[in-house]
């Protein structure tokens, strides 16, 4: 048998180390338990995929849970002439698809990778057993999925009740690297404009119009695929 190099043993504890960083990041606070912690490590399948790879699709059946480890990913819809309408950006760690998998139907949306990426798989009946031995492990499940159709609330109340404005602004501020910044910070756009624009529920053109208003206000600066915030207190305000 080979014996490991120096550099693949460092690649592998490497990659055991995002691995659990990415299950503690998804599961949330506090920190989970030693052993549930090494045993969601030996159960995860990880991938390493490059941009451009379809991660999830409408067409299959959904029997894992994923989790994006690495890089940025879109979800959305895959059309019949075969493009692929971004709904939603993601940026690891983060949920890829939570919920498809308990449902025993195929994934509910498409999902592809912007950049490269790591995706995590965890198998649901791997899951079961291991959630009948950590309740823990149940508990956080259920947070997780409860804040998931929460957001999902908002989101719907804000199509609704925000308009066009106010929905750029919350959407830039949701992509600080932050939670919360007070001073100027820039934000990397991963996505076309009409990829945004769709996210957004605008046509491509509003986009361009209300990223031009930002900028006369003094708000942003637009470099490129790069928005640098300059007053996030005022976007805030604009954002409620």
């Amino acid at each position: 048998m080979d014996t490991p190099t120096a550099s693949q043993a460092g690649a592998e504890q490497a990659r055991a180390a995002l691995t659990q960083a990415s299950w503690v990041a998804v599961l949330g606070t506090p920190a989970l338990p030693e052993a549930l912690a090494a045993e969601l490590l030996s159960l995860s399948t990880v991938q390493s995929l490059r941009a451009g790879s379809l991660l999830a699709s409408r067409q299959r059946p959904a029997a894992d849970l994923l989790v994006l480890a690495s890089g940025d990913a879109a979800l959305g819809t895959i059309t019949p002439d075969g493009d692929f309408r971004a709904e939603r950006s993601l940026r690891a760690p983060v949920w890829l698809d939570a919920c498809s998998a308990w449902l025993g139907g195929n994934h509910a949306q498409d999902a592809r990778a912007l950049s490269d990426v790591t995706l995590l798989r965890m198998p649901r009946a791997v899951l079961v057993t291991a959630m009948a031995r950590h309740p823990e492990l149940a508990r956080r499940l259920v947070a997780v999925l409860a804040a998931q159709v929460h957001a999902l609330t908002v989101a719907t109340q804000d199509l609704m009740h925000k308009d066009a404005q106010a929905r750029l602004a919350a959407w830039l501020l949701q992509r600080c690297a932050g939670d919360a910044p007070n001073g100027p910070t820039t934000v990397a756009l991963h996505e076309r404009k009409r990829d945004i624009a769709a996210q957004l529920a605008i046509a491509p053109e509003t986009l361009s119009r209300l990223l031009g208003v930002f900028s006369r206000e003094g708000l942003i600066e637009v470099h490129g695929y790069a928005v640098r915030l300059l007053d996030p207190g005022a976007l805030r305000a604009r954002a409620a």
